[in-house]
């Protein structure tokens, strides 16, 4: 899974990890002054299986294990520790099957995106007078190329006007496998989906850290000005202006950008995110953010009036806690979500919080038994006939 591997990737720079030195008493020759050796990272601490009734955590419904919750419901659940794939992640042979297209974006072709890079091998250090903050100064310009599938489902009327949904970390074949079976049961709307590869890179110094971990509208803006044109335009598809009908998911970064978009812009209204990093990843810095998706749920949620969004979210009992050098006590991905939990529900947005034992993060079990419930969810309130009108 991309956000795993990059994850380790950071570990491999960021100075938790040590070189494996000479036992003590053994006689170690030294190298020759023309040779280096590569340091041997020790293995990766695996972060500790979390209790959903721990103090301080959301009260939530636990489900009978293999249940996920009804897409009816609101609020928050526990689910697992079984997780056995929903029939609809798997290709039927009576379904009808979507064509999915697929072509390369260049980073010389984007105004908002020009490309950056962080040098291989390192990371940044932590400001001395600022915990929260992380300085960077081995990031520079870098070109890239992304791909990007858009699924098309076999009931879309070419030239009509439809809803849709963005994806990150793209192209993602679960997406297209689920709404297959799930727009031929009517469960959901005939869909366009539009599955963007990130730029490259993770966290801050990063191209794909700068598009997915940026407070602002900026990645809505390359989105909605480079990419949905360019679907429109190659693919003689029609694509909905109404936040009503469109839709952003992703997970990790991908989920924390999926809100993004949601929030800044006001031009999606549904979201939908897997062990989203609502943590303190933002960078380069804003003294408007100085938290960056942490303050969705320290500030921004809170004390902002309730935004027209409905949002799906998970978090796995082994998800991600502290994976770099920063000590802020805004780096445990399993208490970012509790806390999303927590002011969604005061503030009465519409939302579904899933907690799932035996998942580590962006976990791929709990995603294939999930998915399918979790889009219907998504998608309540918008007609499955593609009208869009309320159900």
């Amino acid at each position: 899974m991309q956000t795993i591997r990059s994850c380790v990737a950071i570990l491999t720079g960021i100075g938790i990890l040590t070189a494996i030195a000479p036992a003590r008493g053994q006689n170690a020759v030294p190298a020759p002054q023309a040779q280096t050796s590569t340091p041997k990272p020790a293995p990766r601490p695996t972060p500790p299986t979390r209790d959903p009734n721990t103090p301080g955590y959301v009260t939530a419904k636990e489900l009978p294990d293999g249940m996920v919750p009804p897409t009816d419901a609101v609020g928050n659940f526990i689910i697992g520790p079984t997780h056995t794939p929903a029939p609809e992640m798997t290709v039927q042979a009576d379904v009808p099957q979507g064509t999915v297209h697929t072509f390369t974006m260049s980073s010389a072709d984007s105004r908002i995106y020009p490309g950056i890079a962080r040098e291989q091998g390192t990371f940044g250090t932590v400001d001395p007078d600022d915990p929260a903050k992380l300085v960077v100064t081995t990031s520079h310009p870098a070109p890239y190329t992304r791909r990007v599938a858009v699924y098309v489902p076999k009931q879309y009327v070419p030239g009509t006007v439809a809803p849709f949904i963005v994806g990150a970390d793209g192209p993602d074949q679960l997406l297209f496998t689920a709404l297959d079976n799930l727009i031929h049961q009517k469960r959901v709307p005939v869909m366009i989906a539009i599955s963007i590869g990130n730029g490259s890179g993770d966290a801050q110094g990063s191209q794909r850290g700068l598009e997915y971990d940026t407070m602002s509208g900026r990645y809505n803006e390359f989105v909605e000005t480079e990419v949905l044109p360019l679907v429109e335009k190659q693919y003689n598809v029609r694509l909905t202006k109404d936040p009503h009908g469109r839709a952003t998911m992703g997970c990790s970064s991908g989920g924390s950008a999926a809100l993004i978009m949601a929030w800044y812009g006001g031009q999606y209204h549904r979201v939908l995110t897997y062990s989203g990093t609502y943590v303190n990843q933002q960078w380069p810095p804003d003294a408007e953010t100085p938290h960056g998706a942490w303050e969705f749920h320290e500030r921004l949620i809170p004390n902002s009036p309730v935004k027209p969004i409905r949002l799906w979210m998970q978090v796995g009992d082994r998800d991600l806690l502290n994976p770099n050098i920063m000590r802020d006590n805004m780096h445990d991905w399993v208490v970012a979500n509790q806390n999303m939990a927590k002011v969604l529900a005061a503030k009465g947005y519409r939302y579904q919080f899933v907690f799932a034992r035996n998942a580590a993060h962006c976990d791929r079990p709990t995603k294939l038994q999930t998915f399918p419930a979790a889009l219907e969810w998504l998608w309540k309130g918008y007609g499955v006939d593609g009208t869009g009108s309320p159900r």
